[in-house]
């Protein structure tokens, strides 16, 4: 069908002719202007005109005219990573409700990193951005800032930022150590997430505070920092079990790293859970279908994409945001924790 053939799309002037109203009048109801006094009947006459007519406003020249895009960014270490899914899933599901689009690029990327990304984003091609989990935080904040871009920092909790929005780090260690202590079992390690990352840092509190209350030593011989990678997970795992005592727990900070654990142990003829229980932070998918079952702690990744394109978009630019999200959380037991022997 050719440009003369295909049929004309109604106008914000055909809407108001049908109504019998100004254009402004149209308009200003379809804004929900608060500011806007009419009759009800009117008010009813102008929504009935958009339904008959199928009128659809014009979402580029409305932008323009709010001095918004509509548009929210998202900005996340690597969609590799597992994690970010599901709170990609929580954001987008938010930004809809409120009627916004979200726009996710990776910071991975050598010839389109987090800097370019944050250039553009200065440029006003988006009203808002979500750095989740990027170690170039505050560089790029600081800069956002400048630019009057309101931002919001998702899973990392830097010194010198008060606008995040993280998980209860502290609680799942805590819900993942108990598990383990209940089990009987005291000589307790930690693969530990990369030092530089809040997160990782947080976990490691929780799993030192937890043994500490149950009056167990957290020995720093038992703790492994490794890079969220199941090799770096493995090599952590292979450390612990050549020690004079190796562990009978583990501790994973994320599965990531408990399957690397696993298939460490498996090559070091170690029995899961035999002889080594371990459980990991977040319940991916996958981890009900390694051997054996891994037995995790469920954290709210949705719920925490949602709250922060909330906070981000109903918040003002330069007010203090420091919220935990604490739930949905709850352990999941499969077969790889056991009583110790």
């Amino acid at each position: 069908m050719n440009d003369a053939n295909r049929p004309r799309k109604p106008t914000l002037a055909d809407v108001a002719a049908r109504a019998s109203v100004d254009r402004s009048v149209v308009s200003r109801v379809l804004t929900g202007d608060s500011r806007l006094s009419i009759r009800d009947s009117t008010r009813t006459r102008v929504l009935q005109a958009v339904a008959d007519l199928k009128y659809r406003p014009n979402a580029i020249a409305r932008s323009l005219r709010q001095g918004r895009t509509g548009i929210l960014g998202m900005l996340i270490p690597d969609f590799e990573n597992p994690v970010y899914p599901a709170i990609i899933k929580g954001a987008e599901s938010a930004a809809g409700e409120l009627g916004l689009a979200l726009l996710t690029a990776s910071a991975c990327d050598e010839g389109f990193g987090a800097r370019r990304y944050a250039e553009i984003i200065t440029q006003g091609r988006v009203d808002g951005l979500v750095l989740a989990g990027i170690s170039e935080t505050e560089e790029i904040a600081s800069s956002l800032t400048r630019a009057g871009v309101p931002w919001l920092m998702l899973n990392r909790r830097p010194e010198s930022a008060r606008r995040y929005v993280v998980y209860d780090d502290v609680g799942a260690a805590a819900l993942a150590v108990n598990h383990l202590l209940a089990q009987g079992h005291t000589r307790i390690a930690h693969v530990a997430g990369p030092s530089r990352g809040s997160c990782a840092a947080q976990r490691r509190a929780g799993y030192e505070d937890t043994l500490r209350a149950a009056g167990v030593e957290a020995s720093d011989g038992l703790i492994v920092a490794a890079d969220n990678t199941e090799e770096a997970g493995a090599g952590a795992m292979e450390r612990l079990l050549a020690a004079i005592e190796p562990p009978t727990a583990v501790f994973a900070a994320n599965v990531v790293h408990a399957i690397g654990a696993l298939h460490a142990a498996e090559r070091a003829g170690v029995r899961v859970p035999n002889e080594l229980s371990i459980v990991a932070i977040h319940d991916f998918r996958v981890a009900a279908f390694t051997h054996p079952p891994l037995t995790t702690v469920s954290m709210p990744s949705s719920e925490l994409g949602r709250r922060a394109v909330q906070l981000l978009e109903q918040s003002k630019p330069d007010e203090v945001i420091e919220e935990v999200v604490t739930g949905p959380m709850e352990l999941v037991v499969r077969s790889s924790t056991a009583p110790a022997g």
